[in-house]
């Protein structure tokens, strides 16, 4: 493709993104300032489209972009950034981010849906190879007890402890015996995968063995489920379809959530940050795009953020607001400067 006809195919992408209308001559003109005549114009709109960079709805009607008219505008596209002020909205969530992780991921997904106007997912850190970092047991009064788990992904695991199933517990909950479970637990899980069956031996003090007993129980009726999905902005990706059927499609896929996990998955395991239509494996999203990018723990990519729109989608701001969303993330969880850290998850646990 010719200097002309790429810069004629920028012109056709960006208006359309702007107006979803199909785009002609005169539009290319404008937007471009090329100082060539509408007839050399629309010469190149058709060997772009005899290409398959562009299609024709009507045969009076402009062109819009088709998904290799797309692709070759992505692939053309430079970093991008967000505004200043989008910037420091950003900044300063991580900097007020508060809370334990899931807390955390949540309200990025809306962050990043804020920021762009199309639906939001993040994958939160996947179990797989997770080890535990520290465990502790928490006495909360009243004999109410807390196991609290900080995992290698940077997770923090919180699971009461039903105390009242016994008598016998209900007093050792409420003496000395609690800070000893813990020292037990600390140094028996520490290293260890989170998993159902986390034997610990005994150490012949009825009411410390009693409340260990209990955590683990407590945490073997409680293991999370691995790469839980948060969306946010659901609602904002029903002003991106005109027709019902391709919104509704598109709904049914987001409440789909291991579907969307192993999507995100397959992206980054890619190497891809954008997929468009047919690029993503999947026929509902066939009039969808998708951009995604890892973020990480110690160096190590554990998650990912992503964002979910039409193909027309603004693919520059779109880039920028899951790239530099996906770094904050990746610096709150500990491989940056601590802004954002979630509460009760110290420096130490997290690198």
């Amino acid at each position: 493709m010719d200097e002309r006809r790429a810069t004629v195919l920028r012109a056709v992408v960006e208006n359309f993104i702007e107006s979803a209308q199909p785009v002609g001559s005169a539009a290319v003109l404008s937007k471009t300032g090329l100082d060539v005549s509408p007839a050399t114009v629309r010469n190149d709109l058709a060997a772009l489209e005899a290409g398959g960079y562009l299609a024709q709805p009507h045969t009076s009607a402009g062109r819009i972009p088709t998904e290799s008219g797309y692709r070759y505008f992505v692939d053309g596209l430079g970093p991008g950034s967000l505004d200043s002020a989008e910037v420091q909205q950003v900044r300063a969530f991580f900097a007020h981010a508060q809370g334990q992780i899931e807390e955390l991921l949540s309200d990025t997904s809306r962050l990043l849906s804020d920021l762009t106007e199309y639906a939001a997912m993040v994958v939160a850190p996947s179990h797989d190879g997770d080890t535990i970092r520290s465990a502790q047991l928490v006495d909360l009064g009243g004999g109410r007890l807390l196991v609290v788990l900080v995992m290698s992904s940077g997770a923090v695991e919180r699971t009461y402890v039903d105390v009242y199933s016994s008598p016998g517990l209900v007093a050792a909950a409420q003496g000395p015996a609690t800070g000893a479970a813990s020292a037990v637990l600390n140094e028996a899980l520490t290293g260890r995968a989170r998993s159902r069956r986390m034997a610990v031996r005994e150490t012949g003090d009825a009411a410390t063995d009693a409340l260990v007993a209990a955590a683990l129980s407590a945490l073997a009726a409680d293991e999370p489920a691995s790469g839980e999905l948060y969306v946010g902005g659901t609602s904002k990706i029903t002003e991106q379809f005109e027709a019902v059927s391709s919104l509704r499609s598109v709904l049914s896929v987001l409440e789909e959530q291991l579907m969307v996990v192993t999507l995100l998955h397959s992206l980054v395991d890619r190497g891809l940050s954008v997929a468009i239509g047919s690029e993503t494996g999947m026929q509902p999203l066939a009039e969808c795009s998708v951009v995604v990018a890892p973020y990480q723990v110690d160096g190590e990519t554990v998650g990912s953020v992503g964002l979910l729109g039409p193909t027309r989608m603004d693919y520059s701001k779109a880039l920028a607001a899951v790239h530099t969303v996906s770094r904050r993330l990746t610096a709150s969880l500990g491989d940056g400067d601590g802004a954002g850290v979630p509460a009760g998850v110290s420096r130490a646990n997290l690198n």
